[in-house]
């Protein structure tokens, strides 16, 4: 689904290289969390998948196309929701199918389609002022899947709530995700939520990033938070943070 070879980055302003060489692939459906250090360059792999920077060598393919000669679209969701205050959460929605110059009655359709799955059809009309932080990071997810993009990119979008939204957003994402056939990669610092999201975890082990160690999660779907104490998950989280702790003192 979606593949890196050898590929090489740095940013000009920088004398260091900060990803060299990386290879890795994620498959079609997969749900993959990726957690190192602050600055490590995981956003930065992201912003390559996504073309708002380019590689100086290697290649990233998605379905086997090179990511440079095809114009479909990657959902990439920041952490900030980055709503437009001006706009109501319709017209918030509908912004990937106005940039893709869907006629207005057309995109108002599907937005409003999936504000009602989401549970969020009675705030339509309402600004994200008006909305809570959970609520806001489920519009910026509806946006996000109105690109209609099979490869979402989530980059911490948790990490601002506090820690009932967050548990309550963990589990409504892994139930989206169960229903939307999509490949998804999560970019946070918490161990225990990608534990429980992902069915793998890539760890950014080294500076620059030659590679991504992969710990594949031995638990099936659906889950719930009785599995993060078993004795195998709590060995892997010991193990996961331990490894952080090393990279962060290095």
């Amino acid at each position: 689904m979606l593949k890196f070879c050898d590929v090489t980055f740095k940013y000009e302003e920088d004398s260091y290289t900060l990803i060299k060489d990386l290879s890795f692939n994620v498959n079609k459906g997969e749900f993959i969390s990726i957690i190192g250090p602050s600055g490590c360059g995981k956003s930065t792999i992201f912003r390559l998948i996504s073309k708002l920077e380019r590689s100086s060598n290697g290649e990233i393919y998605i379905n086997d196309n090179n990511i440079n000669t095809i114009s479909d679209p990657i959902g990439y969701m920041p952490q900030s929701d980055l709503l437009i205050p001006w706009r109501t959460i319709l017209e918030n929605a509908c912004l990937p199918l106005e940039v893709g110059n869907k006629k207005q009655k057309d995109a108002k359709k599907k937005a409003e389609e999936f504000l009602k799955t989401f549970g969020l059809d009675n705030y339509k009309n309402k600004y994200p002022k008006d909305l809570s932080g959970g609520m806001r990071q489920r519009v910026s997810f509806i946006r996000t899947l109105l690109t209609g993009a099979e490869v979402m990119l989530l980059d911490e979008p948790f990490s601002a709530l506090d820690a009932i939204t967050k548990l309550s957003m963990q589990e409504w994402l892994l139930n989206q995700w169960s229903k939307l056939n999509k490949t998804i990669l999560f970019i946070t610092h918490d161990v225990e939520e990608a534990l429980f999201l992902s069915n793998k975890i890539f760890v950014v082990s080294e500076r620059p990033i030659t590679k991504l160690k992969e710990v594949v999660v031995p638990f099936g779907y659906p889950r719930d938070r009785h599995m993060l104490s078993k004795p195998e998950m709590l060995s892997i989280k010991e193990e996961l943070v331990n490894e952080l702790k090393q990279r962060i003192e290095l």
